[in-house]
């Protein structure tokens, strides 16, 4: 449960991080228009932060951690959530400084959203089988 919890935290210290550099970097750089940066704060704290919450929460009633799919599903969708909200920070980043954001940005972090929805289904699977495990 510790895990939980620290995973939980880091990602409220990287998220709340994330919305000072986006208000910070943006003022700095005096770019009033929309870029990615806009919604890497909440990515982080409701992916990250409320997620593992919630996980945590459940594993108090179900031991999610006892499930040999546990590890899998932690480390899919840690690396699915890391992967996308760098490549919104790259694309926000970019778009703050005025450079042009090609396509390969784009499909990069597409890639970080299909191991996140791995990561989902994996936790959704792992959730079904202790739920219905006979004590």
């Amino acid at each position: 449960m510790k895990k939980i919890y620290y995973t939980a935290l880091i990602y409220m210290i990287v998220g709340l991080l994330s919305g000072i550099y986006e208000r910070e970097f943006t003022k700095a750089m005096h770019f009033t228009g929309y870029s990615m940066l806009s919604i890497l704060h909440t990515h982080l704290l409701i992916l990250g932060m409320f997620f593992f919450l919630l996980v945590l929460v459940i594993e108090k009633s179900w031991k999610l951690t006892e499930n040999k799919l546990y590890n899998l599903f932690f480390w899919t969708y840690n690396i699915g959530v890391t992967w996308s909200v760098l490549f919104l920070a790259i694309h926000g980043t970019m778009t703050v400084l005025g450079k042009t954001v090609g396509p390969a940005v784009s499909g990069l972090a597409g890639f970080g959203h299909m191991i996140l929805t791995a990561g989902l289904i994996l936790f959704f699977v792992l959730l079904k089988e202790r739920i219905t495990v006979k004590n």
